[in-house]
């Protein structure tokens, strides 16, 4: 089917300011990226999957200026032991980073990657894999034109997270990173990721679990209030694989983080959760798609929004079971905590399931504050606006739970907790 011509417009007129980067080992996995994406074209509102999300400024030709937000909140897991790796608007700044030397894993930068390279092998693969069935141009716009990234392989434990540290400078930066991580049979790593990177931040993570891989990955999304993303997170689990994702994000104009998940492995697990804060001029879109293809796995979606002042939150979130996928155990659960009337959310829960021995839930509800829980807090002498914030960490709480490491779960209910506190400030 020939492409609308005011899609095939609008996509040509992105790329025109973009340059493909050529020669080296991933160039072809970039030409078959923009091929995918000259035949898909752009999203735009008439999109299935775009009707909650108007795409226009993250597909624009230019990116729209977005104010670096000056604050003295220190940054999240600046407490932490460990390897700092530093990106300036979407550049990877090694004056800034640690060296990336670190027992049980390699890293090396996409920018500096030579022809014979590990990455050549799984560059662009999830991507294209993810685009079935349901398109995803931002994510082959990403794959055909980053400039710069990391290549992690883990071969091991490493003993300190590895934290990737996103940085905004330039009001009218418009960065496009890609990173691919390996993780070899029985080895394991955590993978921290915090700050805005820029005014509009595209980003792909390929993520390649093998046999008895463990990655645990942790973002926040947050400071700057006019920043616009698009994130995409690809990932594929081999035998009695786990993979854990949670994303806390506040502030930002628009947000839309994707997460495709594949079972190709027996007794695999994929848990999937985010807990969102927003306020005002705040879109806010979590767009999950899980597809089952293995016996026994288990993958979980559980997202939390919470909203107030005309702010909106969407969920779209898909479990798709294949028919030789038995004994899978898939749950999802999406809820918003909507503050007044004039916030909104809107939530799309999808099951499609070809095998007969499964068990797979979903559901998806909004409200206001328990007026019941507020009322006990109130009679014990707890001031209305604590009471409000109590109960809003404790409606989250299910979502940040889904993070292993308590000390992790602490420091971001500590965010949320000071987040909070200025709003009602």
């Amino acid at each position: 089917m020939a492409l609308p011509q005011a899609k095939q417009d609008a996509t040509e007129a992105r790329i025109a300011g973009l340059s493909l980067p050529e020669g080296g080992w991933a160039e072809p996995a970039r030409r078959e990226a923009l091929a995918r994406l000259r035949a898909m074209g752009l999203p735009n509102a008439r999109d299935e999957y775009w009707k909650f999300t108007r795409p226009d400024t993250l597909v624009s030709a230019e990116a729209p200026a977005a104010r670096v937000l000056e604050t003295d909140e220190t940054p999240l897991f600046d407490s932490r032991d460990r390897l700092k790796l530093v990106f300036v608007d979407g550049v990877f700044s090694a004056e800034e980073s640690d060296d990336p030397s670190l027992e049980g894993v390699t890293i090396d930068r996409l920018a500096e990657a030579k022809d014979i390279h590990w990455a050549k092998d799984l560059y662009g693969v999830l991507e294209a894999r993810g685009q079935d069935p349901v398109a995803r141009p931002l994510a082959a716009l990403n794959t055909a034109f980053a400039t710069d990234g990391l290549l992690i392989h883990v071969t091991g434990k490493p003993s300190k997270p590895i934290s990737l540290i996103y940085r905004h400078v330039s009001d009218t930066s418009d960065a496009i990173l890609h990173h691919v991580i390996k993780v070899d049979a029985g080895a394991e790593a955590t993978i921290l990721e915090n700050g805005p990177a820029a005014a509009r931040f595209n980003k792909c993570m390929e993520v390649d679990l093998a046999e008895g891989g463990r990655l645990h990955h942790i973002r926040a999304q947050g400071r700057d209030h006019e920043r616009r993303a698009a994130t995409h997170v690809f990932a594929r689990l081999e035998k009695e694989s786990v993979f854990k994702s949670f994303t806390l994000s506040v502030n930002g104009a628009m947000t839309r983080n994707e997460v495709v998940v594949e079972f190709t492995g027996d007794d695999a697990v994929a848990h999937v959760a985010g807990a969102c804060m927003g306020d005002g001029d705040f879109h806010h879109d979590d767009t999950v798609f899980v597809t089952h293809d293995a016996v026994n796995c288990e993958s979980r979606q559980v997202f939390k929004k919470v909203l107030r002042n005309g702010a909106t939150g969407v969920f779209q979130g898909k479990i798709l079971v294949k028919p030789d996928a038995q004994k899978t155990d898939g749950y999802q659960i999406s809820q918003s905590l909507l503050l007044d009337e004039d916030s909104q959310f809107l939530a799309k829960p999808e099951l499609e399931i070809y095998a007969d021995d499964v068990a797979c839930s979903h559901g998806s509800t909004s409200g206001a504050i328990d007026e019941d829980g507020l009322f006990y807090l109130r009679a014990r002498g707890v001031p209305r606006g604590t009471a409000e914030d109590l109960l809003t960490i404790a409606f989250i709480a299910e979502a940040v739970q889904e993070v292993e490491d308590e000390s992790l779960q602490e420091d971001l209910v500590e965010r949320v907790a000071g987040w909070l506190a200025r709003r009602r400030g």
